[in-house]
């Protein structure tokens, strides 16, 4: 039998009534969809990271989308 494993508490740049990954699970966002959404939920939350830093690579993830539905 297989354990499931406990999560680790979110860091404080994601303490939210909903975490960023159970709404990226629920909605079944690939992988770069989910990375805009993260990015975009933790601007200018994270230490060593502003917002704009964290808005921008979430472009970058964004932009990667669009290239791929085009």
């Amino acid at each position: 039998m297989s354990k499931k494993k406990a999560r680790r508490k979110a860091p404080k740049h994601y303490r939210y009534t909903i975490q960023p990954w159970d709404a990226i699970k629920a909605w079944g966002l690939c992988f770069f969809a989910g990375n805009v959404i993260k990015y975009v939920v933790r601007a200018g939350r994270k230490d060593g990271n502003t917002r704009l830093e964290d808005l921008l690579k979430a472009r970058d993830y964004l932009e990667e989308l669009i290239r791929d539905a085009s």
